[in-house]
Protein backbone atom coordinates (compact mmCIF):
# COMPACT_ATOMS: atom_id res chain seq x y z
CA UNK A 1 0.00 0.00 0.00
CA UNK A 2 3.30 2.21 0.45
CA UNK A 3 4.37 1.98 -3.12
CA UNK A 4 1.50 3.60 -5.13
CA UNK A 5 2.31 6.95 -2.45
CA UNK A 6 5.60 6.36 -3.28
CA UNK A 7 5.20 6.27 -7.04
CA UNK A 8 3.08 9.77 -6.35
CA UNK A 9 5.20 11.76 -3.73
CA UNK A 10 7.99 10.78 -6.18
CA UNK A 11 6.48 12.17 -9.90
CA UNK A 12 4.70 14.78 -7.50
CA UNK A 13 8.58 16.73 -7.36
CA UNK A 14 9.49 16.83 -10.72
CA UNK A 15 5.93 17.99 -11.72
CA UNK A 16 6.28 20.56 -8.96
CA UNK A 17 9.25 21.95 -10.28
CA UNK A 18 8.03 21.96 -13.81
CA UNK A 19 5.22 24.02 -12.76
CA UNK A 20 7.90 26.63 -10.40
CA UNK A 21 9.48 26.53 -13.64
CA UNK A 22 6.69 27.13 -16.29
CA UNK A 23 5.67 29.99 -13.68
CA UNK A 24 9.21 31.65 -13.54
CA UNK A 25 9.05 31.44 -17.57
CA UNK A 26 5.78 33.60 -17.54
CA UNK A 27 7.14 36.08 -15.10
CA UNK A 28 9.80 36.52 -17.75
CA UNK A 29 7.79 36.17 -21.13
CA UNK A 30 4.78 37.88 -20.55
CA UNK A 31 4.99 41.94 -20.84
CA UNK A 32 2.79 44.65 -22.28
CA UNK A 33 2.76 45.43 -26.07
CA UNK A 34 4.03 48.61 -25.34
CA UNK A 35 4.00 51.55 -22.31
CA UNK A 36 1.27 52.14 -20.74
CA UNK A 37 -1.53 54.61 -21.03
CA UNK A 38 0.58 56.01 -17.91
CA UNK A 39 4.02 56.06 -19.52
CA UNK A 40 2.61 57.56 -22.29
CA UNK A 41 0.96 60.76 -20.93
CA UNK A 42 4.59 61.01 -18.83
CA UNK A 43 6.46 61.71 -21.91
CA UNK A 44 4.71 65.51 -22.29
CA UNK A 45 7.74 67.51 -22.39
CA UNK A 46 10.27 65.16 -22.54
CA UNK A 47 13.18 66.14 -24.81
CA UNK A 48 12.89 64.69 -28.89
CA UNK A 49 16.01 65.59 -30.99
CA UNK A 50 16.63 68.94 -29.46
CA UNK A 51 12.42 69.58 -29.04
CA UNK A 52 10.05 68.52 -26.43
CA UNK A 53 6.88 66.28 -26.86
CA UNK A 54 3.82 67.74 -26.59
CA UNK A 55 0.73 65.85 -25.65
CA UNK A 56 -2.52 66.72 -26.90
CA UNK A 57 -6.55 65.13 -25.65
CA UNK A 58 -8.48 64.64 -29.14
CA UNK A 59 -11.82 66.54 -28.20
CA UNK A 60 -13.94 68.83 -30.60
CA UNK A 61 -12.31 71.98 -30.33
CA UNK A 62 -8.92 70.26 -31.12
CA UNK A 63 -10.50 68.58 -34.12
CA UNK A 64 -11.90 71.95 -35.27
CA UNK A 65 -8.81 73.80 -34.84
CA UNK A 66 -6.76 70.88 -36.93
CA UNK A 67 -9.65 70.46 -39.34
CA UNK A 68 -9.25 73.88 -40.48
CA UNK A 69 -5.72 74.76 -40.46
CA UNK A 70 -5.53 71.51 -42.73
CA UNK A 71 -8.31 73.18 -44.87
CA UNK A 72 -5.67 75.93 -45.53
CA UNK A 73 -3.28 73.92 -46.63
CA UNK A 74 -5.40 73.27 -50.14
CA UNK A 75 -4.12 74.02 -53.40
CA UNK A 76 -7.21 76.72 -53.85
CA UNK A 77 -6.86 78.48 -50.17
CA UNK A 78 -2.60 78.84 -50.80
CA UNK A 79 -3.09 79.85 -54.68
CA UNK A 80 -6.63 81.05 -54.74
CA UNK A 81 -9.02 79.88 -57.84
CA UNK A 82 -8.31 82.82 -60.16
CA UNK A 83 -9.84 83.70 -63.30
CA UNK A 84 -9.47 82.74 -66.78
CA UNK A 85 -7.88 86.15 -67.43
CA UNK A 86 -6.49 87.96 -70.72
CA UNK A 87 -3.43 86.45 -72.81
CA UNK A 88 -0.89 88.83 -72.22
CA UNK A 89 2.22 88.68 -74.29
CA UNK A 90 5.19 88.20 -72.93
CA UNK A 91 9.28 87.72 -74.26
CA UNK A 92 9.85 84.72 -76.75
CA UNK A 93 6.24 84.51 -77.95
CA UNK A 94 5.70 85.02 -81.92
CA UNK A 95 2.88 87.45 -82.98
CA UNK A 96 1.41 87.81 -86.76
CA UNK A 97 0.69 91.14 -87.75
CA UNK A 98 -1.55 91.89 -90.50
CA UNK A 99 -1.98 95.60 -91.80
CA UNK A 100 -4.48 96.94 -93.89
CA UNK A 101 -5.30 100.92 -95.32
CA UNK A 102 -7.87 101.93 -97.58
CA UNK A 103 -7.57 102.36 -100.90
CA UNK A 104 -5.65 104.53 -102.28
CA UNK A 105 -3.19 102.60 -100.18
CA UNK A 106 -0.07 104.88 -99.07
CA UNK A 107 2.08 102.28 -97.75
CA UNK A 108 0.84 98.77 -98.03
CA UNK A 109 -0.65 98.98 -101.96
CA UNK A 110 -0.53 95.58 -103.79
CA UNK A 111 -1.65 93.39 -101.19
CA UNK A 112 -3.49 90.86 -102.24
CA UNK A 113 -7.72 90.36 -102.00
CA UNK A 114 -8.33 88.58 -98.87
CA UNK A 115 -11.87 86.59 -99.31
CA UNK A 116 -14.91 87.92 -97.33
CA UNK A 117 -13.30 91.62 -96.38
CA UNK A 118 -14.41 95.03 -97.82
CA UNK A 119 -13.17 95.40 -101.39
CA UNK A 120 -12.11 99.59 -99.83
CA UNK A 121 -9.75 97.76 -97.38
CA UNK A 122 -8.27 95.38 -99.63
CA UNK A 123 -4.38 96.31 -99.50
CA UNK A 124 -2.28 94.37 -96.66
CA UNK A 125 1.06 93.54 -95.10
CA UNK A 126 1.66 90.24 -93.06
CA UNK A 127 4.56 90.59 -90.77
CA UNK A 128 6.04 88.10 -88.33
CA UNK A 129 7.45 89.07 -85.25
CA UNK A 130 9.30 87.98 -82.23
CA UNK A 131 9.19 89.21 -78.82
CA UNK A 132 12.54 90.23 -77.86
CA UNK A 133 14.27 89.76 -74.39
CA UNK A 134 13.20 93.30 -73.47
CA UNK A 135 9.80 92.82 -74.45
CA UNK A 136 9.67 94.89 -77.82
CA UNK A 137 9.01 94.41 -81.57
CA UNK A 138 9.85 96.33 -84.48
CA UNK A 139 7.30 96.70 -87.05
CA UNK A 140 7.42 98.52 -90.17
CA UNK A 141 6.58 101.89 -90.58
CA UNK A 142 6.01 101.75 -87.09
CA UNK A 143 8.76 101.55 -85.26
CA UNK A 144 9.34 99.65 -81.91
CA UNK A 145 6.77 98.77 -80.14
CA UNK A 146 6.55 97.57 -76.15
CA UNK A 147 4.57 93.98 -76.64
CA UNK A 148 5.31 92.04 -73.23
CA UNK A 149 2.61 92.30 -70.89
CA UNK A 150 0.01 93.42 -73.27
CA UNK A 151 -2.75 91.98 -74.74
CA UNK A 152 -2.84 91.42 -78.89
CA UNK A 153 -5.92 93.74 -79.05
CA UNK A 154 -3.46 96.71 -76.85
CA UNK A 155 -0.78 96.19 -79.20
CA UNK A 156 -2.86 96.84 -82.10
CA UNK A 157 -4.19 100.18 -81.05
CA UNK A 158 -0.54 100.97 -80.39
CA UNK A 159 0.78 99.97 -83.89
CA UNK A 160 -2.72 102.01 -85.33
CA UNK A 161 -1.50 105.05 -83.34
CA UNK A 162 2.01 104.96 -84.99
CA UNK A 163 0.66 104.16 -88.19
CA UNK A 164 -2.15 107.42 -88.62
CA UNK A 165 -1.26 110.15 -90.63
CA UNK A 166 1.07 107.70 -92.44
CA UNK A 167 -1.29 104.77 -93.64
CA UNK A 168 -4.61 105.71 -95.00
CA UNK A 169 -7.23 104.78 -92.75
CA UNK A 170 -4.89 101.96 -91.31
CA UNK A 171 -6.33 98.95 -90.01
CA UNK A 172 -4.03 96.03 -87.90
CA UNK A 173 -4.55 92.63 -86.34
CA UNK A 174 -2.16 90.80 -83.88
CA UNK A 175 -2.49 87.58 -83.40
CA UNK A 176 -0.34 84.88 -81.15
CA UNK A 177 1.20 82.15 -83.45
CA UNK A 178 3.38 80.85 -80.82
CA UNK A 179 2.93 80.82 -77.15
CA UNK A 180 6.32 80.80 -75.52
CA UNK A 181 5.94 82.86 -72.75
CA UNK A 182 2.65 81.56 -71.05
CA UNK A 183 3.58 78.13 -70.16
CA UNK A 184 3.04 75.88 -67.28
CA UNK A 185 6.32 73.23 -66.31
CA UNK A 186 5.33 69.21 -65.07
CA UNK A 187 7.99 67.19 -64.00
CA UNK A 188 8.28 64.10 -61.94
CA UNK A 189 6.39 60.66 -62.33
CA UNK A 190 4.28 61.21 -65.65
CA UNK A 191 4.55 60.11 -69.17
CA UNK A 192 6.63 63.00 -70.39
CA UNK A 193 7.20 66.14 -68.94
CA UNK A 194 7.33 69.08 -70.69
CA UNK A 195 6.27 72.64 -70.76
CA UNK A 196 2.39 73.04 -71.39
CA UNK A 197 1.43 76.25 -72.67
CA UNK A 198 -1.38 77.79 -71.67
CA UNK A 199 -4.54 79.14 -73.66
CA UNK A 200 -7.14 81.63 -73.05
CA UNK A 201 -10.08 79.58 -71.43
CA UNK A 202 -7.75 79.15 -68.76
CA UNK A 203 -6.31 75.43 -67.61
CA UNK A 204 -6.61 74.16 -64.57
CA UNK A 205 -4.31 71.79 -62.98
CA UNK A 206 -5.87 68.18 -63.80
CA UNK A 207 -6.01 69.86 -67.47
CA UNK A 208 -2.32 69.75 -67.21
CA UNK A 209 -1.78 66.88 -66.05
CA UNK A 210 -4.06 65.03 -68.39
CA UNK A 211 -2.06 66.97 -71.45
CA UNK A 212 1.43 64.84 -70.50
CA UNK A 213 -0.53 61.47 -70.72
CA UNK A 214 -0.99 61.43 -66.93
CA UNK A 215 0.53 60.12 -63.67
CA UNK A 216 2.60 56.82 -63.96
CA UNK A 217 1.72 55.50 -60.48
CA UNK A 218 -1.93 54.92 -59.63
CA UNK A 219 -4.09 58.09 -58.46
CA UNK A 220 -5.06 56.67 -54.79
CA UNK A 221 -0.72 56.54 -54.75
CA UNK A 222 0.16 60.26 -56.19
CA UNK A 223 1.17 63.41 -54.90
CA UNK A 224 0.71 66.77 -56.47
CA UNK A 225 2.94 69.38 -55.55
CA UNK A 226 2.26 73.09 -57.35
CA UNK A 227 4.79 75.96 -57.05
CA UNK A 228 4.17 79.53 -57.35
CA UNK A 229 6.18 82.71 -56.96
CA UNK A 230 7.90 81.32 -54.59
CA UNK A 231 5.12 79.38 -52.63
CA UNK A 232 4.53 75.69 -52.82
CA UNK A 233 1.48 73.70 -51.67
CA UNK A 234 0.88 69.46 -51.46
CA UNK A 235 -1.93 67.75 -52.51
CA UNK A 236 -2.73 63.76 -52.24
CA UNK A 237 -4.26 63.73 -56.24
CA UNK A 238 -7.05 61.86 -55.47
CA UNK A 239 -8.46 64.96 -53.00
CA UNK A 240 -7.88 67.01 -55.86
CA UNK A 241 -10.31 64.62 -58.04
CA UNK A 242 -12.54 64.58 -55.19
CA UNK A 243 -12.93 68.47 -54.36
CA UNK A 244 -13.30 70.15 -57.32
CA UNK A 245 -12.08 73.68 -55.42
CA UNK A 246 -8.88 72.39 -55.84
CA UNK A 247 -8.76 71.73 -59.27
CA UNK A 248 -7.26 75.47 -59.38
CA UNK A 249 -6.54 77.56 -62.43
CA UNK A 250 -2.93 77.84 -64.08
CA UNK A 251 -0.98 80.89 -64.36
CA UNK A 252 2.21 80.93 -66.70
CA UNK A 253 5.68 79.95 -65.21
CA UNK A 254 3.57 78.08 -62.54
CA UNK A 255 5.75 74.33 -61.81
CA UNK A 256 3.66 70.98 -61.64
CA UNK A 257 5.38 68.36 -60.14
CA UNK A 258 3.82 65.03 -59.99
CA UNK A 259 5.19 62.48 -57.31
CA UNK A 260 4.79 58.94 -56.18
CA UNK A 261 4.00 58.85 -52.90
CA UNK A 262 1.84 55.73 -51.21
CA UNK A 263 0.24 56.75 -47.61
CA UNK A 264 0.41 54.34 -45.17
CA UNK A 265 0.12 54.05 -41.20
CA UNK A 266 1.71 51.79 -38.56
CA UNK A 267 -0.56 50.01 -35.77
CA UNK A 268 0.97 48.88 -32.88
CA UNK A 269 -0.17 47.89 -29.07
CA UNK A 270 -3.49 46.50 -28.28
CA UNK A 271 -4.92 46.11 -31.57
CA UNK A 272 -6.08 42.93 -33.41
CA UNK A 273 -3.17 43.38 -36.36
CA UNK A 274 -0.38 45.39 -35.49
CA UNK A 275 1.02 46.32 -39.06
CA UNK A 276 1.35 49.16 -41.65
CA UNK A 277 -1.55 49.58 -43.40
CA UNK A 278 -1.56 51.77 -46.46
CA UNK A 279 -4.58 53.65 -47.33
CA UNK A 280 -5.74 56.02 -50.27
CA UNK A 281 -4.78 59.43 -50.78
CA UNK A 282 -7.76 61.45 -50.10
CA UNK A 283 -7.13 59.88 -46.28
CA UNK A 284 -8.95 57.78 -43.71
CA UNK A 285 -10.27 58.73 -40.33
CA UNK A 286 -9.02 57.65 -37.05
CA UNK A 287 -11.96 55.40 -36.89
CA UNK A 288 -11.38 53.95 -40.60
CA UNK A 289 -7.35 53.18 -39.50
CA UNK A 290 -8.68 50.83 -35.85
CA UNK A 291 -11.42 49.11 -38.09
CA UNK A 292 -8.58 48.26 -41.05
CA UNK A 293 -6.47 46.66 -38.08
CA UNK A 294 -9.61 44.70 -36.93
CA UNK A 295 -10.23 47.21 -34.16
CA UNK A 296 -9.25 46.75 -30.53
CA UNK A 297 -8.00 43.92 -28.51
CA UNK A 298 -11.12 43.00 -26.03
CA UNK A 299 -9.42 41.04 -23.39
CA UNK A 300 -6.36 43.86 -23.71
CA UNK A 301 -6.88 47.00 -24.55
CA UNK A 302 -7.03 50.21 -22.68
CA UNK A 303 -10.59 52.39 -24.52
CA UNK A 304 -8.74 55.33 -22.49
CA UNK A 305 -5.47 55.25 -23.90
CA UNK A 306 -5.84 55.33 -27.55
CA UNK A 307 -2.83 57.59 -29.44
CA UNK A 308 -1.48 58.93 -32.47
CA UNK A 309 2.58 59.74 -32.93
CA UNK A 310 2.91 62.41 -35.14
CA UNK A 311 5.63 64.86 -36.06
CA UNK A 312 3.17 67.94 -36.85
CA UNK A 313 3.08 71.45 -38.01
CA UNK A 314 3.48 73.81 -35.08
CA UNK A 315 0.37 75.96 -36.51
CA UNK A 316 -1.95 72.94 -36.06
CA UNK A 317 -1.70 73.35 -32.17
CA UNK A 318 -2.99 75.59 -29.70
CA UNK A 319 -0.86 78.63 -29.02
CA UNK A 320 -0.07 77.19 -25.37
CA UNK A 321 0.96 74.20 -26.62
CA UNK A 322 3.36 75.69 -29.47
CA UNK A 323 5.17 77.94 -27.00
CA UNK A 324 5.91 75.03 -24.77
CA UNK A 325 8.04 73.18 -27.41
CA UNK A 326 10.14 74.14 -30.43
CA UNK A 327 10.44 72.93 -34.20
CA UNK A 328 12.54 70.39 -35.31
CA UNK A 329 15.15 70.93 -38.04
CA UNK A 330 12.03 70.16 -40.99
CA UNK A 331 10.30 72.89 -38.75
CA UNK A 332 7.53 69.86 -37.09
CA UNK A 333 7.15 69.09 -33.92
CA UNK A 334 6.79 65.48 -31.78
CA UNK A 335 3.06 65.56 -30.82
CA UNK A 336 1.18 62.82 -29.42
CA UNK A 337 -2.64 63.23 -29.60
CA UNK A 338 -4.40 61.06 -27.07
CA UNK A 339 -8.25 59.50 -27.31
CA UNK A 340 -10.14 58.81 -24.54
CA UNK A 341 -13.02 56.44 -26.08
CA UNK A 342 -14.78 55.53 -23.18
CA UNK A 343 -16.53 58.38 -23.73
CA UNK A 344 -18.86 58.15 -26.52
CA UNK A 345 -18.50 61.48 -27.74
CA UNK A 346 -15.09 60.46 -28.69
CA UNK A 347 -15.94 58.14 -31.42
CA UNK A 348 -17.60 61.28 -33.20
CA UNK A 349 -13.87 62.37 -33.26
CA UNK A 350 -12.01 59.60 -34.09
CA UNK A 351 -14.93 59.74 -37.26
CA UNK A 352 -13.79 63.12 -38.05
CA UNK A 353 -9.71 62.96 -37.26
CA UNK A 354 -8.00 62.15 -40.15
CA UNK A 355 -4.58 60.06 -40.72
CA UNK A 356 -1.43 61.62 -42.08
CA UNK A 357 1.39 59.46 -43.94
CA UNK A 358 3.51 57.55 -41.37
CA UNK A 359 1.31 58.53 -38.44
CA UNK A 360 1.67 55.86 -35.71
CA UNK A 361 -1.48 54.10 -34.31
CA UNK A 362 -0.92 52.81 -30.38
CA UNK A 363 -3.56 51.40 -28.17
CA UNK A 364 -2.34 50.95 -24.78
CA UNK A 365 -2.82 47.56 -22.97
CA UNK A 366 -5.77 48.42 -20.24
CA UNK A 367 -4.31 47.82 -16.70
CA UNK A 368 -4.58 44.71 -14.72
CA UNK A 369 -4.14 42.74 -18.65
CA UNK A 370 -0.70 41.56 -17.82
CA UNK A 371 -1.68 39.94 -14.79
CA UNK A 372 -5.00 38.52 -15.93
CA UNK A 373 -2.77 37.02 -18.31
CA UNK A 374 -0.27 35.70 -16.39
CA UNK A 375 -2.84 34.13 -13.99
CA UNK A 376 -4.75 32.53 -16.93
CA UNK A 377 -1.20 30.86 -17.63
CA UNK A 378 -0.83 30.11 -14.11
CA UNK A 379 -4.06 28.35 -14.45
CA UNK A 380 -3.04 26.60 -17.06
CA UNK A 381 0.16 25.43 -15.96
CA UNK A 382 -1.87 23.93 -12.50
CA UNK A 383 -4.32 22.27 -13.95
CA UNK A 384 -1.53 20.52 -16.61
CA UNK A 385 0.55 19.01 -13.50
CA UNK A 386 -2.67 17.98 -12.10
CA UNK A 387 -3.51 16.11 -14.95
CA UNK A 388 -0.57 14.49 -15.50
CA UNK A 389 -0.07 14.06 -11.75
CA UNK A 390 -3.28 11.82 -12.00
CA UNK A 391 -2.60 9.85 -15.02
CA UNK A 392 0.63 8.66 -12.70
CA UNK A 393 -1.11 7.89 -9.73
CA UNK A 394 -3.49 5.99 -11.70
CA UNK A 395 -0.82 4.09 -13.68
CA UNK A 396 0.72 3.43 -10.47
CA UNK A 397 -2.18 1.80 -8.73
Amino acid sequence: MNRPSSVTGTVARPLLALLLAGLAGACTTLGAAGPSSGQVRKAEGADYAGSQVVLVDLDPLTYKRIAAFEQSLGLAQQFGEGGAGEVLIGPGDVLDIAMWEAPPAVLFGGGGVIPGLDAGAQNRTVVQQVVDGTGMISVPFAGTIEAAGQTPAAIERAIVARLAGRANDPQVNVRLSLNDSRNVTVLGEIAASRRVPLGPRGERLLDIIASVGGPRAPVHQTTVQVSRGGASATMALEAIIAQPAQNIRMRPEDVVTVLHQPYSFIAMGAVATSAEIPFEGRGISLAQALARVGGLRDNQANIRGVFVFRLEQPDALDPAKRMATQALEDGRVPVIYRLDLSDARGFFVAQEFQIHDQDVVYVSTAPGAELREFLSTVTSLAFSAIAIGNVVTNNGN
